[in-house]
C-alpha cells in the first residue's frame, strides 16, 4: 500500500470511483465533450420543425382568433369579440355539448367494451385472430366506414332487419334527426374499440401468468381477476389510452361529415361537434368565411384538450406496480 493511500484513503477511493466521463483533472472526457458538441446540431433540426410547423401555426391561430378576417384583405382587430360570439351562438353551444358527449359518452362505452374484451380474449383460443378482426376498422379509411355505417342504418338495411327479427313491427327511423347523433356515437364506439382493445391486450400479455394461476387456486372469477390483477397492472397503459382518446375525440371530423352530410352539403347542425363547427366557419359553402371565429373555435378545442389531459393525468396518477 502506498504512502498516499495510507495518508488519505478516502481520496484514493474517490479517485477510483471517479466517473468515466471525467478526465484525470476533473475535465470532461473526450466522449462527453463530443456529445456536448453534437447536442445542438442534432437537436436544432427538430426544434426548427417544431417551431415552424407546430408552435408557429398555433401562435398565428391564437392571433387570428383576436381578429376579424375573411381570408382576403386586411385584418381588423376585435379582441375577444370572436370568443364572446362563440358562446352566444347556440350552434356552437350544441357543437360543444356534442363534443363532450363524444369524449365522455363514447369514450366511457368504448373503454367499458374494451375492458370487457380483455377479460374474454385473455383466456380465449384464437385470440390473435380475434384481435386482428377487432383491429380491422382501424386500417380502413374513415370515409369508407362512414359510408358502410350509412348503408347499415338506411331504410330496410341490416339494422331494420335485426329490429324486425327482435319483434319490432315498426323499426325506428335511425337516420332521423332524433336518432342521428346516437347512431353516430354507436359508430364511433365500433370504430374505436378495436384500437384500444389491442393496446390494452398488449399490456395484459406482459402480466405473469402465475398471478392468474394464484387467482384460479383462490377461486376468483373473471371479474375478480380483472379487478384485482389486470386493472392495477395495466393502469398506466389505460391512462395513456385515455389521453389518446381525449385528443382524438376532439378531432373527430370525417365520420360525422361523411355519414350525416350530403354531397356538397354540411350535416345538420344538430350533429355538429367543434371540429365540424370550425370547418363550417372557415369553409362555409355560402356566405363570407369567418376565419377569426373559426380560429377562436380551434383555440377553445386546444384549451379543452389541454385541461382534460392534465386532469386525466392527475386523476390516474398512481404508484407504479412492479411485477
Amino acid at each position: 500500500m502506498s504512502t498516499t493511500e495510507l495518508a488519505d484513503p478516502p481520496v484514493a477511493r474517490r479517485r477510483e470511483a471517479a466517473p468515466a466521463t471525467e478526465g484525470p483533472r476533473g475535465k470532461p472526457s473526450p466522449l462527453l465533450a463530443r456529445r456536448r458538441r453534437l447536442f445542438w446540431p442534432l437537436l436544432l433540426p427538430a426544434v426548427l420543425v417544431y417551431l415552424v410547423f407546430f408552435a408557429g401555426p398555433s401562435l398565428f391561430t391564437f392571433w387570428l382568433s383576436l381578429n376579424k378576417w375573411a381570408g382576403a384583405g386586411p385584418m381588423s382587430f376585435v379582441g375577444l369579440d370572436n370568443y364572446q360570439r362563440l358562446f352566444e351562438d347556440p350552434t356552437f353551444r350544441q357543437s360543444f355539448a356534442n363534443t363532450l358527449w363524444i369524449i365522455f359518452g363514447v369514450g366511457g362505452l368504448t373503454f367499458a367494451v374494451s375492458f370487457g374484451l380483455t377479460m374474454v380474449l385473455r383466456e380465449m383460443r384464437g385470440r390473435k385472430a380475434a384481435r386482428s378482426i377487432l383491429f380491422f376498422p382501424n386500417i380502413v379509411p374513415t370515409l369508407a366506414l362512414a359510408i358502410l355505417w350509412g348503408f347499415l342504418f338506411q331504410h330496410d338495411g341490416l339494422a331494420d332487419s335485426l329490429a324486425s327479427m327482435l319483434g319490432m313491427s315498426q323499426p325506428p327511423n335511425w337516420l332521423g334527426q332524433e336518432n342521428l347523433f346516437r347512431v353516430i356515437m354507436i359508430g364511433l364506439v365500433w370504430t374505436s374499440t378495436g384500437f384500444y382493445t389491442t393496446i390494452l391486450m398488449a399490456a395484459v400479455d406482459q402480466i405473469p401468468p402465475e398471478l392468474y394461476e394464484d387467482c384460479d387456486l383462490a377461486g376468483a372469477n373473471a371479474f375478480q381477476k380483472f379487478r384485482h390483477v389486470t386493472l392495477p397492472l395495466i393502469w398506466e397503459v389505460a391512462g395513456v389510452c385515455a389521453v389518446l382518446w381525449t385528443i382524438s375525440a376532439v378531432k373527430v371530423f370525417e365520420f360525422i361529415y361523411a355519414f350525416a352530410g350530403a354531397a356538397g352539403q354540411m350535416p345538420d347542425t344538430g350533429v355538429w361537434n367543434t371540429a365540424i363547427y370550425t370547418y363550417g366557419e372557415a369553409f362555409a359553402s355560402g356566405g363570407v368565411p369567418r376565419y377569426g371565429s373559426a380560429a377562436a373555435s380551434a383555440v377553445v378545442m386546444l384549451a379543452l384538450v389541454g385541461v382534460l389531459v392534465v386532469l386525466i393525468r392527475r386523476i390516474m396518477r398512481r404508484d407504479t406496480v412492479q411485477f
